[in-house]
């Protein structure tokens, strides 16, 4: 998800027990089966809940699948999505293979990595959805690899994030935006203190230097696999040689960064620098709208895409309640859940789905959505491109680290 966090202390401490490839294909029923056996099950779905319009858009599924399906969904509100993993990992220490207490992970990154290395989540389960058939596999790939670590069914795709550049298109008009990380140094060279990224050990700063990694790099299909010492020192000086012209240009010559992107977002308010980035391609025309950027402001990627990463949901193995789980994250890929996730007024987020394989109909859900000078179409976002593995940004932010505090 947006929110990410590192693996798991109690992963490298006590490892637990790999299961064969064969014992993780556990047997998913036919769907008729699924939804008779779901009928009056609570799903007890575990996501972050640092954002009131997320948890307003879980309650609205619950709702539904309540309606429809005739199962409820209790959202377990947590602060770290390792909290769930951390009950799961306990429950299969103690030999609770069944009836666990957590039935749906909102899940991506080390966590996802985590879970499924061990044997802790049930599946493949994403063959069985009937509307996984809707899902890009081809122009999302975030959808099937996730952060380097393919998917294989075991989760299930519900929101997409993607990098955009915001601006404000009255000091820097669409025309002259720098499509390039080459593009990008060349503008703030003319536009000195005007651009600036949030502290490396912000995910957001962080994703900064691997979106310049990637963009200037002849081969990022490199960043698909482990750092190495030889490798990483030779990946890695274009970057070097890109960030050493730029630190100097930045705002307050990059002696100083802002704590996050809202930071950043707020300089870009004030007027003091006319960029700021963020993983939400809907964030400028949401923040338009709240009063937090003006009107003005606009979005671009890189001419040759950006980095995005995908949210999804995935069931335990030990899961109490998987035929409901399954029914909601069923719902989660109806082109109606969809569509309302990606509306401003509701979560502002990206489809996971391939617009190609809708119906007229379906695709009447998104073409419906009401616009914003701000929100950029879909098209214009360009390519996403693939996280790297993890261990090129652990030695990318130490290396800033060690350069910055020069």
């Amino acid at each position: 998800m947006i929110h990410r966090r590192h693996l798991l202390a109690a992963f490298a401490a006590a490892p637990l027990p790999v299961l064969s490839r064969a014992a993780r294909a556990q047997t998913v029923p036919p769907w008729t089966e699924v939804l008779a056996k779901a009928r009056g099950q609570t799903v007890y779905w575990n996501a972050w809940a640092g954002d009131e319009k997320t948890n307003d858009f879980i309650a609205w599924v619950g709702a539904q699948t309540r309606a429809r399906h005739g199962v409820a969904v209790q959202h377990v509100r947590l602060k770290d999505t390792a909290e769930a993993v951390t009950k799961v990992v306990a429950e299969k220490a103690a030999g609770r293979l069944q009836g666990g207490g957590v039935d749906l992970i909102w899940i991506n990154g080390p966590n996802f990595l985590a879970m499924k290395d061990q044997g802790l989540l049930h599946g493949p389960v994403l063959p069985v959805l009937p509307n996984a058939g809707l899902v890009d596999t081809t122009n999302k790939r975030s959808n099937v690899v996730d952060f380097t670590t393919p998917v294989d069914g075991m989760a299930v795709p519900w929101r997409l994030a993607q990098l955009v550049f915001v601006h404000d298109s009255v000091r820097l008009p669409p025309a002259d935006v720098p499509r390039s990380a080459e593009a990008l140094l060349a503008w703030a060279r003319r536009n000195p203190g005007r651009l600036t990224h949030p502290n490396v050990a912000n995910f957001m700063g962080s994703t900064f230097l691997k979106q310049a990694l990637v963009d200037l790099s002849p081969d990022p299909d490199i960043f698909q696999r482990p750092a190495t010492d030889a490798g990483f020192e030779a990946a890695t000086t274009p970057l070097w040689a890109w960030y050493d012209q730029l630190r100097p240009v930045l705002w307050r010559q990059g002696r100083q960064f802002p704590e996050n992107a809202a930071a950043q977002r707020q300089l870009l308010n004030d007027g003091e620098i006319d960029i700021t980035l963020s993983f939400n391609p809907s964030e400028a025309a949401v923040a338009a709208q709240a009063g937090l950027l003006p009107e003005s402001v606009r979005s671009f990627t890189f001419a040759k895409g950006s980095i995005g990463n995908t949210s999804f949901v995935a069931i335990p193995f030990n899961a109490a309640h998987k035929d409901g789980a399954l029914v909601v994250a069923n719902f989660l890929l109806d082109p109606e859940s969809q569509a309302r996730a990606q509306d401003i007024r509701q979560l502002g987020t990206a489809n996971v789905l391939d617009a190609g394989k809708l119906s007229p109909e379906q695709r009447r859900l998104f073409e419906a959505l009401p616009g914003h000078p701000a929100l950029p179409h879909p098209s214009a976002l360009g390519a996403i491109q693939l996280e790297p593995h993890a261990s090129w940004m652990t030695r990318i932010a130490a290396e800033w680290s060690r350069r910055t505090a020069r």
